[in-house]
Formats: C-alpha cells, structure tokens, sequence
C-alpha cells in the first residue's frame, strides 16, 4: 500500500531508513488510551470551508482538511468508548490578560480574540465532544504534557500506549508523540485521524514519527487491532 510520504521522498532515502533499521513497529498495548490534541473550533473552523476562509475567522485553522479527520476521530472515539479506553482531551487557550507571546507558536497568535480562553476558538467541536467522565487539560505550549498533569492520569489507569489524534501533525500532535515516546510509552497514530494547514508538512511529518517514534498506522488497521484485542 503507497503511503502519503511516498512522493515527497526518493528511492534512496526510502532505502537508507529501511537499510538504517528506523520503523520498527510495536504495535497496540495491552492498555491503551486516547489522546485527543486540540480539536477546537480555533483549528477547524465553524465548517468544513476552504482554509483562505477559515482562516478570516480563525486565524490557526487547518480549512476543510479538518472536518475530514473529524470524521474518522469519530469513528475511532465510538469505538474506544466501546472498549472503555480511557480519553483524554486537550485545548489551547491564549492568556486572557498575559502576553500570548510563544502560547503554542512563536508570536502572538493566540491574542485573537477567537483564542483566548473560554473564547469559541478554544471549545472542543461538538461532533466530537467530551463526555463528562472524559478528561479535558488546558495547555499553553505544543506537547500534552508540557504543563499538564496528564502523565499522572496515565499512571492511575497504569495506561502503556498511547493513539494521539487531531493537530497539527507537525506540532502539536509531533511535540505529544515524542513527548510520549520519551516517557517509553507505546505510540500509535492512526494516519486519518490527523490533519494539519500543510499537506507536504503533514505527511513529512508522518514520515518521520513512523520511522523513529510511533506507528503510523490507517485508521481501519487501529480499529481492528483494537476490537480484537477485547475478542480474545
């Protein structure tokens, strides 16, 4: 099956990683949980409309990309409520009188009005809103963990591998996926479930975490590991 990469990438750098020994793969643990990273209105957009629209609105947003993933995060999300998989969400949120200078990124982007906290820009999208036993953490910088006491939630439900869902792929979901590799937990993210404003950024991106730090797996692929796993 081609991958997203492929075309971005020639022969003889496919053959140095392979030949290297990068892309190991580990696959799902025995106590998964979900990470949801800033699916909000701030990086979706209202609806799924051309990003040089969204943008007016939302400055950060991903465009129409968005809502396709949203989609698939669905399914997913449906399908670890099933299994009983833990779920966690985070959101970005401006300080609302601080500077946002390097809130998420560097400059103040998180000083529209949109992105403060408790603005819409920070709510999480409706299609896929939290349930209340479900965790929601603020956060002020790139990683789900950074500042965040989610590594404490993991310990409690002794978690061991993680699927990271939402954006961008080469930030926010980047920065969580090496962050959780570092704490030697298993990763798993499910390509669809994905998006970012930049197509070549976002399968680069993709690339990369697959070779050195996560498995970078389709979302039907996950699912079915998933649902038999509890079948056993």
């Amino acid at each position: 099956m081609a991958r997203i990469w492929e075309e971005y990438l020639d022969e003889q750098d496919l053959k140095n990683y392979s030949t290297s020994g990068f892309g190991k793969k580990y696959g799902v643990g025995e106590r998964p949980a979900l990470v949801i990273v800033d699916v909000t209105y701030g990086f979706t957009g209202e609806e799924a409309e051309p990003i040089e629209e969204s943008i007016q609105k939302y400055p950060a947003s991903c465009g129409a990309t968005s809502w396709e993933a949203i989609k698939q995060i669905q399914k997913l999300l449906g399908v670890a409520r099933q299994q009983q998989l833990p779920v966690y969400y985070t959101i970005i949120e401006g300080h609302k009188h601080a500077s946002n200078e390097r809130v998420a990124v560097k400059g103040t982007l998180f000083d529209h009005p949109a992105m403060r906290e408790g603005e819409k820009g920070t709510w999480i999208v409706e299609e896929i809103k939290p349930l209340p036993q479900e965790v929601v953490l603020s956060k002020k910088k790139p990683s789900a963990f950074f500042g965040t006491p989610l590594v404490t939630h993991l310990m409690g439900n002794q978690v061991d591998s993680l699927i990271v869902v939402g954006c961008t792929t080469s930030g926010c979901i980047r920065s969580t996926v090496v962050d959780a590799f570092s704490y030697n937990y298993q990763v798993i993210v499910p390509e669809e479930c994905v998006f970012d404003r930049s197509l070549t950024s976002h399968a680069i991106n993709l690339f990369d975490m697959q070779q050195k730090y996560a498995d970078v797996i389709s979302t039907e692929e996950l699912i079915q590991a998933l649902t038999q796993s509890t079948n056993k």
